[in-house]
């Protein structure tokens, strides 16, 4: 029996890895790249190239699917959602709230996946929420032990904050396409 039901859930859980490398290895060298970036004053370009292919790659998904109506004013507000919240926070939380969303995300897919394929998986939702939250939990008590980083049970809050709203938002969206199929 294989470890993997498909192509496409061995490429989600490999996409999972590579953020959860991203997330633990920001540990040890976080600093130095947040030096480097802000002293070089880069910062802002990284930032803007990173949201052109976060936007790309939506248009590109979107086009793809061909959404209607209905499922592009969802995205929309799903996006405006992130954006105000992304505004309101710090730089540090920003880029929580894209790590731990995007894991989430690909988490939630890979167990979506699974259960397409015929495989038994418990709440798969709830299942990618605790996984997110357990890695968050995991990335704030390695804190404890480096002298340059903090431990903060608040980033644990946010960082389960973070998975929770990319799972609920994924959800609402294929809640909605699958409204939308059905009155075709």
């Amino acid at each position: 029996m294989s470890l993997f039901t498909s192509v496409r859930e061995r490429r989600l859980w490999l996409w999972s890895l590579a953020v959860l490398v991203a997330i633990y290895l920001s540990l040890v060298l976080g600093q130095q790249l947040t030096g480097i970036l802000f002293s070089q004053d880069i910062a802002a370009v990284i930032f803007s190239l990173c949201m052109l292919l976060v936007g790309a790659t939506i248009l590109v998904n979107g086009l793809r699917k061909q959404p209607s109506i209905t499922e592009i004013t969802v995205m929309l507000g799903i996006a405006a959602v992130y954006l105000m919240l992304f505004l309101r926070i710090g730089i540090a939380e920003r880029s929580h709230l894209f790590e731990y969303s995007i894991l989430a995300l690909f988490i939630y897919e890979a167990l979506k996946e699974r259960v397409s394929q015929g495989r038994r998986v418990p709440i798969p939702a709830l299942t990618a929420l605790l996984t997110t939250v357990l890695v968050g939990v995991i990335d704030e008590t390695v804190q404890l032990f480096l002298p340059h980083r903090v431990f903060d049970p608040v980033d644990i809050m946010f960082n389960s904050f973070a998975a929770l709203m990319a799972i609920v938002g994924s959800m609402i969206l294929s809640w909605v396409r699958r409204r939308v199929r059905k009155r075709k």
